[in-house]
Order: C-alpha cells, then structure tokens, then sequence
C-alpha cells in the first residue's frame, strides 16, 4: 500500500505563501482602518502601540505569531474607535 504524500501545511492544505498573503492582506486592511480614524486618533497612545503592532512586532513575528499580533492590533483599533467616538 503506497504512503500518501501530505504538504507541510497540514491538513488545512493551504501553502506558505497563500496563509503569508492573507496575513499581509489583513495587516494592510487594518493599517488603512488605523489610518482612517484621523487626527483626533492619532493623538492616542493607543494609535502608536497599534502601529507599532502592525509594524515592527509584525515584522519580527513567525508566520504563526502574526496571526495572534493582528488579534492584539484589531482589538486595540476596536477600542480606539470606541473611545473616539465617545469624545
């Protein structure tokens, strides 16, 4: 009876590059969100550590982390939101 070959990505069967794309995608989505919330958001502490997230401690961050440091980005951009709206 012959082995079955299976990829690397599990059983999923999505590539490297097809979950690094849709991670990338979503960073991207969530920097313009960042972005359009204004000038009243950017004086936020919460605007710089959510950029800082997006940024360097995405870049720093496996392929497995990103995932979870997009999480933390949104739900800091969800909150930041809301504050906003509130002044």
């Amino acid at each position: 009876m012959p082995k079955q070959k299976t990829r690397k990505g599990g059983a999923r069967g999505t590539s490297f590059r097809s979950r690094y794309d849709a991670l990338e995608q979503r960073r991207a989505e969530l920097i313009d969100r960042l972005r359009a919330l204004g000038e009243a958001a950017a004086a936020h502490p919460a605007h710089a550590r959510a950029r800082t997230l997006l940024n360097t401690t995405f870049r720093k961050a496996d392929l497995v982390q990103r995932a979870a440091v997009l999480q933390a980005a949104e739900w800091l951009i969800t909150i930041l939101d809301r504050t906003i709206t509130l002044i």
